[in-house]
Order: C-alpha cells, then sequence, then structure tokens
C-alpha cells in the first residue's frame, strides 16, 4: 500500500468503517441469517459475532475485511436495514411468526 497514492489510501481508511452494532444485527435479520451461519461465514465463533453486533467488540483482521464485505452486500441486498429508524421485523422474521 506504501506506493498506491494518496486518494486510494484515504479511500482504503474510509472503506474500514464498520457500520453501527444495531444496523450489523438488522442487516444479518434482513437476510435471514443466524448468528452461527455470519460466524461459520466469516471465520469466527458464534460469540464473536454477537459481541460485534452489542458493541462490545470489533472484528480484528484477518476477519475484519470479510465482515466488512458481508455487510457491503448485505446492505447493497437490502438498503432498508441500514436505515436509523428501520424496525427489526423483516418479512423472514414475520413469517416465522405468523407460522
Amino acid at each position: 500500500m506504501a506506493d498506491a497514492n494518496p486518494l486510494q489510501r484515504v479511500d482504503a481508511l474510509l472503506d474500514d468503517v464498520l457500520p453501527p452494532p444495531r444496523v450489523r444485527q438488522q442487516l444479518r435479520l434482513a437476510a435471514g441469517l443466524t448468528q452461527q451461519e455470519v460466524a461459520d461465514a466469516v471465520g469466527v465463533k458464534r460469540l464473536a459475532v454477537a459481541r460485534w453486533e452489542l458493541g462490545q467488540t470489533q472484528p480484528r483482521r484477518p476477519h475484519r475485511a470479510v465482515y466488512m464485505h458481508l455487510l457491503k452486500r448485505l446492505a447493497e441486498r437490502f438498503p432498508e436495514a441500514t436505515e436509523p429508524d428501520a424496525g427489526m421485523l423483516t418479512p423472514a422474521s414475520e413469517s416465522r411468526r405468523s407460522g
């Protein structure tokens, strides 16, 4: 990264910002994923995902990059989950409650 131009270095810093813990959880729920499924995909224990979603800890490298990639892809697919006043109920969770 030492040979990257200054704009690329700035972009790299900005791309390393995680959404707030509540949004992390909302994105996961919008996709209908469990904490265990996210943990398996990222390569950590379920408890780590729970702590990330509670804001108790932050993911570290190399898991941080994988988790951030997952969150970005989920945000593209479920943009409504990133809104500050987004409810915690999702179509998937609604169908589970009514079924």
